[in-house]
């Protein structure tokens, strides 16, 4: 049986927080070479490593700021603006102020205490407090009681399970990746690269339907899946379909299955698709084919993110665009032949990404089943043989 105790994170590992340069000077970010991560970083990241995120910083600017360096396998932890979102260091880094990273003892394995951070999230939240945002603090950080195999073997033991899931998660994450690519690069080469004198100038409408969200009453939203599923904006887009949060007993606006799910305020032009039949909030638009051409008209959308840019600064206070407008981007129409033909290629390489989502949510429902079972002890793996 695996021997267990209950220590502080203090005993395992070495917390330490991050700091931001000042951004006046631009000596503190110019030609930097040293990885800089924020939150927002690690709301982008599709798997548990992270070696860089959108910014550098200098030298300079790390020496003029609270921020410290830490080596591979640090276990970095958003503690505010949100706190949890957690990742691995997959070689050194520094981080702004809205982290609490642990740098693990020798005794401890970093795949574990990732593992072990995810378990405990939840408790860690609730443990925030502040006026403005929640905050986790450094000392309640390193207070938190958490309880581990005593064995260092044992901690990998456990890490190897979950880390086998999620190897398998990332790796159809990356199938899917370079299939969406592929297609991208079908549909430049076919469409916009090669120029054809059949083709018409015209609008999206010419070729899509577009319903703009409405929002339901609040109080018919629930958590619970009572109703339809409901996405009220961008917030719950991921790579290509969105994660169900929100339901309602009272569905104004629908999309239907395989429709583009555009973000059309604050900001504009982001897309997903709709795994499912589902309300759309004000803050989303859905476009459907009208000839049953659904995978042209994704990746006519996807082509369409610079002009949809210019709408981020029509709003008063955020972007915005509306039903008109939407409808009136200009496009060029291929022949329908060239959809046909763009279809038969690219329509079965969307249907291989949708049949890898759901082998994803399978896994990540597995993994999360036995995570806290693995965490209390419940499923020993003193037996494995790894």
């Amino acid at each position: 049986m695996t021997e267990w105790k209950k220590c502080l994170i203090s005993d395992i590992g070495t917390v330490v927080g991050g700091g931001t340069p000042s951004t006046e000077k631009r000596e503190n970010y110019d030609g930097g070479t040293i990885p800089w991560i924020t939150p927002k970083d690690l709301s982008n990241i599709r798997g548990r490593y992270i070696s860089r995120g959108k910014r550098n910083i200098t030298e300079e600017g790390l020496n003029n700021c609270s921020a410290q360096m830490m080596p591979k396998n640090t276990v970095l932890f958003s503690s505010r603006a949100p706190i949890g979102y957690i990742a691995i260091a997959g070689g050194p880094v520094c981080t702004n102020q809205g982290f609490k990273s642990i740098v693990p003892n020798e005794d401890i394995d970093s795949l574990f205490l990732y593992y072990l951070l995810k378990h405990k999230r939840d408790d860690i939240e609730r443990m925030g407090s502040g006026t403005t945002f929640k905050e986790v603090s450094g000392n309640i950080m390193k207070n938190i009681q958490v309880c581990i195999p005593t064995l260092k073997k044992d901690q990998q033991k456990i890490a190897s399970v979950l880390g086998a899931l999620d190897d398998e998660i990332e790796e159809n994450m990356l199938i899917n990746d370079n299939l969406e690519q592929q297609a991208q690069a079908i549909y430049a080469n076919m469409f916009i690269q090669d120029a054809s004198n059949q083709r018409i100038e015209g609008v999206l409408s010419d070729v899509a339907d577009i319903t703009m969200g409405q929002s339901p009453k609040g109080d018919t939203y629930n958590e619970n899946g009572v109703g339809t599923v409901f996405f009220q904006g961008r917030g719950e887009f991921g790579f290509r379909f969105p994660t169900r949060h929100l339901f309602t007993t009272d569905p104004k606006r629908m999309a239907q299955s395989n429709d583009v799910l555009m973000s059309v305020r604050a900001p504009v032009g982001d897309f997903n698709v709709a795994y499912e039949p589902c309300c759309i909030g004000r803050g989303l638009g859905a476009i459907r084919s009208k000839d049953n051409h659904q995978s042209f008209i994704l990746y006519t959308v996807f082509s369409l993110r610079k002009k949809l840019d210019m709408f981020n600064g029509e709003g008063t206070v955020f972007g915005s665009i509306n039903r008109d407008a939407l409808k009136s981007i200009p496009i060029i129409i291929p022949t329908k032949e060239e959809m046909d033909q763009f279809e038969e290629i690219v329509a079965p390489m969307d249907a291989s990404i949708r049949n890898n989502y759901e082998e994803i949510c399978r896994l990540e429902t597995i993994r999360d089943s036995v995570l806290p079972r693995l965490m209390s002890g419940e499923l020993d793996v003193s037996a494995l043989d790894i």
